[in-house]
């Protein structure tokens, strides 16, 4: 018969990272929806000789509202990484980054020609590598979009945040340029989720101990010694 071999699971994501990650992920889906949208309106509101075709403006008003809970979210996001005492394991990973043998592993592992290392913490090196770069991209589209936000409302918040994000148009060269930028971050966006869904998945099937199903029920499974 086949010896059954035992698994002890621990707690890899906690309540709060797990939540803030899903509201990130549907955030992000529904600012690209509504930012190609905006960027190129395909579709025509009823006609009707009241003034109630007002489609373009709800779609606007959906982006900014995602959007500024994109930046609220990953706030404390941040937050929690830093201080969280259940986010003690995604700060070890840290510990592994400078180990050459380890990125050869995980690098040897991803193109199927060898077996994935022991990993201390939550991520690899390869994986911090990239959710450092989405926290730049979140960053960059963030300030992008702030700056465009304070010149299509100039009283309440978005007057009150003019002042503070001038620079960001400055730095650009001029409102146009923050516009495109804010446009090529978004295909960022878009290239990174299916490789982001792909890997995530691939880890899931060739590694069983939890992948994919961490971020959702926050246990990652091990094999008892």
């Amino acid at each position: 018969m086949k010896k059954l071999e035992k698994f002890s699971s621990h707690e890899e994501f906690s309540g709060l990272v797990r939540l803030f990650h899903w509201i990130r992920a549907f955030a992000i889906f529904g600012l690209i929806a509504t930012g190609f949208y905006i960027a190129y309106p395909f579709l025509q509101p009823n006609s009707n000789h009241e003034p109630v075709g007002f489609l373009q403006a709800i779609i606007r008003s959906w982006h900014l509202f995602l959007g500024f809970a994109l930046i609220g979210v990953s706030f404390f996001r941040l937050y929690l990484f830093i201080f969280d005492k259940k986010s003690k394991l995604e700060r070890e990973s840290f510990s592994q980054f400078g180990d050459i043998k380890v990125w050869i592993g995980v690098i040897l592992s991803y193109l199927w020609i060898g077996r994935h290392p022991h990993i201390k913490g939550a991520y690899n090196p390869l994986q911090i590598v990239v959710y450092f770069s989405l926290a730049v991209l979140v960053l960059l589209i963030s300030l992008t979009g702030i700056s465009l936000y304070t010149h299509v409302y100039h009283s309440g918040l978005g007057g009150a945040l003019a002042p503070c994000f001038k620079w960001v148009e400055v730095i650009c060269g001029g409102l146009a340029n923050v516009r495109v930028i804010h446009h090529i971050l978004t295909w960022a966006f878009v290239i990174f989720i299916p490789v982001h869904i792909y890997l995530a998945v691939w880890n899931s099937i060739k590694f069983p101990n939890g992948g994919v199903d961490s971020i959702i029920s926050g246990k990652r499974y091990q094999k008892s010694k």
